[in-house]
């Protein structure tokens, strides 16, 4: 790729095409429920993955102030 050409990124780091989740086997993304970004399945999260609602611990901690803002 040449020097000053943009990637071809969808918006969340990975490149464009492929399987929804972004390797092929893995469950689809999730919206965090405090900051509203989509994160994606991790290995860590295997055996709890449908009760995953929180991309990160400062989300999870964050979820009941209403002025929470994640950096």
């Amino acid at each position: 790729m040449p020097l000053g050409e943009p990637r071809n990124l969808d918006g969340v780091g990975r490149a464009r095409g492929g399987t929804p989740g972004g390797r092929a086997g893995t469950p689809p993304d999730k919206i965090c429920l405090t900051c509203g970004r989509p994160f994606s399945w991790r290995k860590k999260w295997e055996r709890d993955w449908d009760s995953v609602k929180y991309c990160s611990q400062a989300c999870r901690a964050g979820r009941g102030n209403p002025d929470f803002r994640p950096r």
